[in-house]
Parts: structure tokens; sequence; C-alpha cells
């Protein structure tokens, strides 16, 4: 699908300059785009099994824009991963929707409890045993056009955000709404959120989890243990975890939302945020405490000039795999920082452009597959025009996490960036 503005969101892929293209004048014809890969999982996760005790992923791979998306069916539901990182993230929310339902069945629930809580326990196998209908496509649905990468588009996102800072993370009171005696025992929502982050560490998950089927078991066995209702203090082994939920670790399962969230706002102030950009962005619901906590300490561990300022290009997010990019551009940057120190940041933008002390822009994209897309590169053009007025760059280079195609390497080049 063609859009007819580079403004606001932008075709398929990311805006690439054209074959051909020079920065200061445009070819007549632009080159043809290039099609879909033909990839399969097989190829792309050569260390992740595809048929695993509890998942299967299916072979075909679809790349509709800079991401991979794949298919994985389970008991508790069936995802769309877009991403490589995420088809890890499902992976593990699998995981440990399967020791929920486990812990569930061992009788770790207290019989002698009540009726009620013995339903609530039920209810807990239930909600990761019953594939519901919610969890079809999580993942899904999200927009396939990439995102705008130059400047911020200043557009309204009231649609995405509530009163309160940090909207997206998970309802800390859910659990007391599941009724009988649970509801009744457990009005500290303080108990309710320190039983969550301890379970969902027990399991190796998110405790902000958006996986609704995920989500609810947690909430669940919160309300019941923080009633009272788990029948011992049963050793449950911590699984190692990797990916993105070891990069928050136990600042996430270990600390009280109230008090992670003002750890952020603190962490944002120190990085140079404005009041109201930090503000806009905390209460972003694309953005899960976690997303927020992570972006956030990225952001603080690079700490130069402009760096506070991605806050408010990251609160134009419209849905969560949008949020994810900010959120992996960030972390991309950081990784990039703790190899050759970056000095500065571009303001301003929604791609990050890091300057090294040598003179060298940056571009970091955290895309699985860059190809040349049928559009001119203005926005490629324009960055490298900033980076060199602004920065001071005498040389560009862009990182990608990804695959680059031939033809956008020559297109990245003729707009003035080497790989």
């Amino acid at each position: 699908m063609r859009r007819p503005s580079i403004s606001t969101v932008v075709p398929a892929l990311l805006i690439l300059a054209a074959a051909g293209v020079t920065a200061g004048a445009q070819s007549a014809r632009p080159p043809a785009p290039e099609p879909d890969p033909a990839l399969t999982a097989a190829a792309l996760l050569a260390a992740t099994p595809l048929v695993g005790p509890d998942y299967t992923i299916d072979p075909a791979v679809r790349t509709p824009g800079t991401w991979h998306v794949f298919s994985i069916t389970s008991p508790f539901g069936t995802y769309e991963a877009e991403g490589l990182a995420q088809v890890e993230v499902r992976l593990q929310e699998i995981a440990a929707m399967r020791r929920l339902e486990e812990l569930s069945k061992a009788g770790v629930f207290a019989r002698s409890a009540g009726e009620s809580l013995v339903k609530v326990g039920t209810g807990v196998v239930n909600a990761v045993t019953d594939p519901v209908e919610t969890a079809k496509g999580i993942g899904g649905g999200v927009k396939r056009f990439g995102v705008n990468l130059g400047r911020r588009t200043k557009r309204a996102v009231q649609r995405m955000t509530d009163d309160s800072p940090g909207g997206g993370d998970t309802d800390p009171g859910a659990g007391a709404r599941v009724g009988g005696a649970a509801a009744s025992a457990a009005k500290s929502l303080i108990g309710i959120n320190g039983a969550r982050r301890r379970w969902a560490r027990r399991v190796g998950a998110d405790p902000y989890t958006t996986n609704p089927v995920l989500k609810d078991a947690l909430e669940r066995i919160a309300a019941v243990d923080a009633a009272g209702g788990i029948a011992t203090s049963i050793a449950v082994p911590i699984p190692p975890v990797v990916g993105t939920t070891a990069k928050v670790g136990d600042l996430v399962w270990g600390t009280d939302p109230e008090e992670l969230r003002k750890l952020n706002e603190s962490r944002a102030r120190d990085i140079g945020a404005t009041t109201d950009d930090a503000n806009t962005f905390f209460r972003n619901r694309a953005f899960t405490l976690t997303m927020q906590t992570r972006l956030v300490g990225a952001l603080a561990t690079v700490g130069v000039p402009g760096a506070g300022d991605y806050l408010a290009s990251a609160a134009e997010a419209g849905d969560e795999r949008e949020a994810l990019f900010f959120v992996e551009s960030a972390e991309l940057l950081q990784r990039e920082h703790e190899t050759s120190a970056v000095t500065r940041v571009l303001t301003d933008s929604r791609a990050i452009v890091g300057l090294r002390a040598g003179g060298e822009a940056i571009v970091v994209l955290p895309f699985d597959w860059l190809r040349a897309a049928e559009t001119t590169g203005a926005e490629f053009t324009e960055l490298a025009r900033r980076a060199k007025a602004e920065l001071g760059a005498s040389t560009l280079r862009v990182v990608v996490s990804g695959t680059v195609t031939d033809a956008a390497s020559a297109a990245l080049a003729a707009a003035g960036w080497r790989r």
C-alpha cells in the first residue's frame, strides 16, 4: 500500500534513498520495489527448535515490512511475533503459562481455604489452558507501514494516554476483582502487586505483560496468594531469564510499581527531558511499565546531551509495535555507546542519530529486514544534512540489527550513509 506522504507514516519499510539518487538530485525513474523475501522460520531461527513441548512455530514467515512476522501455536493460544526479538518473548510467555498450570495442578492452592479459593485456583488453570479468543493473533493487527524516521510529527497521542503515568502496565487491582474470599481478603493493592511480581519472577514472566492469558493468570494467582490461599511457601525454581526481561531484571520484579515510576521519572529529569515531554511519554499506554523502564534505562546509560529529547519522539508511539521500535532503538544505541562512546544525540528525530568523538554519526535501526523502497529517500538525505549541520558529523554510518539488501545498501550510500 502506498501512502501519499512520508511526513507521517512511511510505506512498508524504512524510507531509503532510491538507487541512483544523490543528496541533491533525484533520478527520473525510481527503482522497482523489492519483493517480500522468501524466508523460512528454520533459516531465521537456527538456534530455536520450531517444535517444542508446548509450541509450534509455523515454518512460513511473512515480511511485509521491516520486521519478520512469525505465527506460534500453543495450548494457550495462537500468537504472532512481529520481530525476531519478539519470538523469544512469546516463547518465554508460553513457558511461564505452562509453569503456572503445573503449579496449579500440583496443589499449590490451599484445599482448606474455602470453596471460593478453590474456584479461583481452578480459574488459574482455566486461564492458561483455554485458548481464549483475545489471545489469538496477539502482536498482530499493528500497522505494517513502519514508522516515520524524520522529525517528530507532533501528532496527537491522547487516545493512547490516561490520567495517570504509566497507564500501559497491568492494573494492580485487577486481581482483587476475581470475587469471593480472595477479593475481600486482598484489599491491599500493595499485597496484590507484590504477589504478582513474585509469581512473575518465579515463572520467568514480565509482571506487566500484555499477553491477556498470562496477565489474567498472574492476577488470579496474586489474588489467591495475597489472601493467604497458597498452601505453603512452595519453593519454585526460578528459570533463567533471557532477552528483554533480563534487561530490567530485579528492577521490575523487585520494585513496587509506584516506586519504579518515580525512579523512571527521576532518570528522565537527569537526562534532560522536559517535564511536559516526560509526562506525555509516561502517559502513553502503548508502553508498559517494563517498556518504559527499558527505554529510560537505556537512555540514562548513554546519558549525553539530546538523549532526554528522545522521550518526546517516543511519546508519539501509536501502538505496541511502534513503542517497541523506540525501546529497541534506545537499547541499540546503548550497545553502540558501550562499544565506542556517543557524545551527543540529534534532537527532534524519531530515528536515533548519535555522534561519536571522531566525528562519525550513526543512525541505529532495530529492523529485521531492510530493502530499498520506491520513494526518494528524503528522510535519509535530510538526516544526513542535519547530522552534519547540527552535530558537526564528518562521516555517516547506518547500524541495522538485521539484514540489509544490496539494493538498500546502494540506496543508503547514495544518500551519504555507509554500512
